[in-house]
């Protein structure tokens, strides 16, 4: 090996100290201990800064190629950080290279390069089209959008077998179950229909709803969520989750006796600055 050569990786830092992938083997962990990602369910993508990935790993050295299934040109040249197909989260930690990859969007649109992980040859998340699509739509409406995050969290899933599943209806009970929930949430939670997981419809659907929400629920599934951090995104499904497993115990008690009032809710709102979706909500 030339000196020069070397050199140049020596420059390089160790890629378990980029400070994404210490984010994702700590909120994998949780979601593991949490039991909202069993097996190899569940799936996070993560926008990272193309300025910091080059502090790492060797950008113009390709590992491999991966076709995807829809037209990614507004997410061109971007970088992420994506949980591996078929992954179990709770192995994330004592191998991160085997379980995660950084990934850059090819200039085709069509396809991503794999710049470092998925080391026993695997690929990213069959959920990756999805994931990008709410990219897509989150940087619409805030650029600083940087993760999406899906899980199946317990309490949210049981809801849709067992409560009126629409929108309205299900963000109704979420806000009346705890008080922070109205803050957190404002704009509600989307509620989907079943549709094929993986799906470019599933997809779709999802990147429809984020344009309005950050929190998007599928049926009989699991929940989407979507922020600027690692912990805005998890603290956003774990304050949902808390509100349904409230409501489980609520309905286990008999169901409720007394709740947070209109009048409750104008002055919540007034206090912490915020506007709750007109649409499930009348001011």
């Amino acid at each position: 090996m030339s000196k020069k050569i070397q050199l140049e990786e020596t420059a390089l830092e160790n890629i378990m100290q980029f400070r994404p992938i210490q984010e994702m083997i700590e909120v994998t962990s949780n979601l593991y201990r949490l039991g909202w990602d069993e097996r190899n369910g569940g799936n996070i993508t993560y926008l990272v800064d193309e300025a910091e990935v080059q502090k790492y790993i060797d950008t113009t050295k390709v590992i491999r190629n991966s076709p995807m299934s829809f037209d990614g040109k507004e997410l061109v040249g971007k970088y992420f950080l994506v949980t591996g197909s078929g992954k179990y989260f709770k192995n994330v930690q004592s191998d991160p290279e085997n379980n995660l990859g950084i990934l850059r969007v090819a200039e085709d649109a069509h396809s991503v390069d794999l710049l470092w992980g998925y080391s026993d040859g695997g690929l990213p998340t069959s959920e990756l089209p999805a994931h990008f699509m709410s990219h897509i739509a989150r940087l619409a409406v805030d650029p600083e959008n940087r993760v999406v995050m899906h899980c199946h969290a317990t309490h949210l899933l049981a809801m849709t077998f067992s409560h009126e599943i629409t929108s309205k209806a299900i963000t109704r009970t979420l806000w009346e179950m705890c008080t922070e929930c109205l803050v957190v949430f404002p704009e509600g939670i989307k509620v989907l229909p079943w549709l094929v997981p993986g799906s470019n419809e599933i997809g779709e659907a999802t990147a429809k709803a984020m344009k309005d929400f950050r929190l998007v629920l599928w049926s009989f599934h699991g929940v989407y969520g979507a922020g600027r951090t690692i912990d805005e995104t998890f603290g956003l499904i774990e304050t949902a989750e808390k509100a349904a497993e409230v409501y489980t115990y609520v309905q286990a008690q008999g169901g409720m006796k007394q709740m947070i009032t209109d009048e409750n809710f104008k002055a919540l709102a007034k206090q912490f600055g915020v506007t709750p979706n007109k649409d499930f909500f009348e001011m």
